[in-house]
């Protein structure tokens, strides 16, 4: 995906003042906040290489999915020995099936995009690649959708283009964007802002500890001699002073050294006062939602949506894990199609673990259903009629 820059609202411009007091210096008053910009490197950068939560939705969700075996079935039944499945199973030189799809499923939440190469010097593909998003730019044709793509690294360009046969050589798979007519929306776009304040929390607490957690404050200067007022240089040479050595968060909490008359009053929250723990906790929850991710099974407390931790990875991987899988599958059957013909790629969630409670409990209620015959009872467990048709073609 091409970085898009995207204007970004700060606020409305802060309020301006005629006069200013002598007596009360305040230099903890709030500023305009400073959101991370809404494109792929910034979001990857704050998101999932600088915040636990996001990085961990991210992993879990990628080999999660890249975990789920990918069979493939040929005339409705299961054929171990076609092409396809060998191409799925060793699909470069370089990768396993789980090392190339964990990247695809990476990419597709870090960026909202994922990419898939087919290599091959014509007939069927014989080597799939994933490729980063953040260098794919979508070529249209004439009739507006993508017909070819540019793959972009450092100064060279290649073009990966719709072949005579009609066949495109890259599968784009995207999440759904109400705005843009070729590429996805991020999970981490949607979490920006809990993100932000997730980081800016540990930041501001960092630099509070480095500093003798002291929380800010105001000077009050006073003086009887002087009717309880600094003259224009002395309170310009303090305000410069405090804006040099106490302002911005490197200096949170930093010990002052009072003399002539001034007076130290607490101004700022303490971390008990914010109920930073909290704070912390309701913006993990949000990033988590952002993802699909139940928090009880990141860790985060305050979160009693399920029972216990079985069931909220169960709902993980029923909900989250298992869609993503079956539309990848869909994917990439629709696009190998025409090269492998009559093959269909399905994921095999009998061999999840997570689910084995679920598929036990079905197995149950068929088994207890007398008016249903063998064969009924496997199609709606989701099995062939009969296990023994496989083919190896």
């Amino acid at each position: 995906m091409a970085p898009r820059a995207r204007p970004l609202v700060l606020g409305e411009p802060r309020e301006g003042k005629a006069g200013r007091t002598r007596r009360l210096i305040a230099f903890a008053a709030a500023g305009r906040p400073a959101w991370t910009a809404r494109d792929y490197a910034s979001l990857a950068r704050e998101g999932f290489a600088r915040n636990p939560v996001a990085y961990r939705c991210i992993r879990m969700i990628a080999e999660a999915a890249a975990s789920v075996p990918l069979a493939v079935f040929a005339g409705g039944v299961r054929a171990p020995g076609h092409p396809l499945q060998a191409l799925i199973d060793r699909p470069n030189p370089a990768q396993s099936a789980p090392d190339l799809m964990e990247g695809f499923f990476g990419a597709l939440q870090t960026a909202g995009n994922a990419y898939l190469e087919a290599g091959g010097a014509g007939g069927p593909p014989t080597e799939l690649y994933a490729l980063r998003p953040d260098r794919m730019t979508a070529v249209p044709g004439p009739d507006g959708w993508p017909d070819a793509y540019d793959y972009q690294w450092g100064a060279a360009r290649a073009r990966l283009q719709r072949g005579a046969d009609g066949f495109l050589p890259v599968l784009h798979l995207k999440l759904y964007s109400p705005t843009d007519d070729y590429y996805g929306a991020s999970p981490l776009e949607a979490a920006a802002t809990a993100i932000d304040m997730h980081n800016a929390a540990s930041a501001w607490n960092k630099a509070l500890l480095d500093n003798s957690a002291r929380p800010s404050g105001a000077l009050v200067y006073s003086n009887r001699d002087t009717a309880d007022r600094l003259s224009e240089d002395q309170f310009d040479r303090l305000k410069a002073e405090l804006n040099d050595t106490y302002s911005g968060v490197r200096e949170a909490g930093r010990p002052m050294l009072l003399e002539g008359g001034l007076d130290w009053k607490p101004m700022s929250l303490t971390p008990a006062d914010m109920d930073y723990i909290e704070g912390k906790h309701a913006a993990a929850r949000e990033i988590a939602l952002a993802f699909g991710v139940p928090p009880q099974i990141l860790g985060v407390p305050g979160d009693n949506t399920y029972a216990n931790y079985r069931e909220a990875n169960s709902a993980f991987w029923r909900q989250t894990v298992a869609p993503l899988v079956e539309r990848a599958a869909r994917a990439v059957t629709a696009w190998l199609g025409p090269k492998f013909p009559g093959a269909t790629l399905r994921p095999d969630l009998d061999l999840v673990p997570a689910l084995s409670a679920e598929r036990d409990a079905l197995w149950a209620r068929l088994q207890a259903a007398t008016f249903l015959t063998d064969a009924e009872r496997r199609r709606m467990a989701g099995l062939g009629d009969d296990l023994s048709e496989v083919s190896d073609e």
